[in-house]
């Protein structure tokens, strides 16, 4: 085992399990193509249960523990080897590792799943640097882009930081930072639906500060931001769109056989 500030990282696995997640299953599925792309040119076989759906965050964070219970446990059981599951959004991930626990609390063989699982739960910068121990070779003109990562995978799973490194490998990729990095980009799941006004001004202050770097691209590990960003960029007739951070690093690493 390797530590890694607070948390402890297994040796690279010969299998992982891939949790997809609603929104790359519905809106960004070359997300979750690319992800398993990467994986698999590190040599590990990935495993996709069919059974998957939600992870439950939409209810749980408009404040329905009923749903959110049922919808997290349908999930809890559908990882029963010992491999790790990879999941494309630090939010979906941050959400499967710190909050099962605390919705199974009441019930200790719940609570001992829910944990056992979090424990095997890694957003996908975080197991490509810390655990595969990726090494990226770019094969891509030189490149401005900036980097968004949502609330709460910025917050809860540190995944900024691990994006940050993986573009890091990149001699030929410039991060923009830009003024509003650190802040929600409106999309907040259900709070763009419940506070439209609000979560639309927040995605233009979002984009503005992102143009203002002079950035080509941008890049997010969750599609939720990514999409409501491009939307937004879209509405107002610009041509300035993002990338998931699997597509990104997929392409810019010359696809088949961009490192080793």
């Amino acid at each position: 085992m390797e530590e890694a500030g607070r948390r402890r990282y297994p040796e690279k696995p010969a299998r992982v399990y891939l949790f997809g997640t609603c929104l790359v299953d519905l809106f960004c599925p070359e997300a979750g193509i690319d992800t398993v792309r990467l994986l698999e040119r590190e040599g590990i076989e990935v495993h996709f249960p069919a059974d998957q759906t939600c992870c439950g965050q939409p209810a749980h964070s408009s404040g329905f523990p009923g749903q959110t219970r049922a919808v997290a446990l349908s999930q809890l059981r559908l990882f029963p080897e010992a491999w790790p599951v990879i999941v494309p959004s630090g939010s979906c991930a941050g959400m499967m590792r710190h909050h099962y626990p605390k919705i199974f609390a009441d019930d200790a063989r719940l609570l001992s799943e829910a944990r056992a699982l979090a424990e095997r739960i890694f957003e996908l910068s975080e197991f490509l640097l810390h655990v595969v121990k990726i090494r990226l070779i770019d094969q891509g003109a030189p490149a401005r882009v900036a980097l968004h990562t949502s609330c709460a995978a910025r917050r809860e799973m540190g995944t900024h930081l691990h994006a940050r490194a993986l573009l890091g490998q990149l001699p030929g990729v410039e991060v923009a930072l830009h003024g509003h990095e650190s802040e929600c980009c409106g999309f907040g799941g259900t709070f763009s639906l419940k506070h439209p006004a609000i979560s639309s001004a927040m995605a233009s202050d979002k984009v503005e500060a992102i143009k203002e770097t002079g950035a080509q691209t941008f890049v997010s590990a969750d599609c939720g931001c990514m999409l409501n960003l491009n939307h937004t960029l879209q509405k107002r007739g610009d041509g300035l769109q993002g990338q998931h951070l699997a597509t990104f690093l997929w392409q810019r690493s010359g696809g088949e056989r961009g490192q080793r």
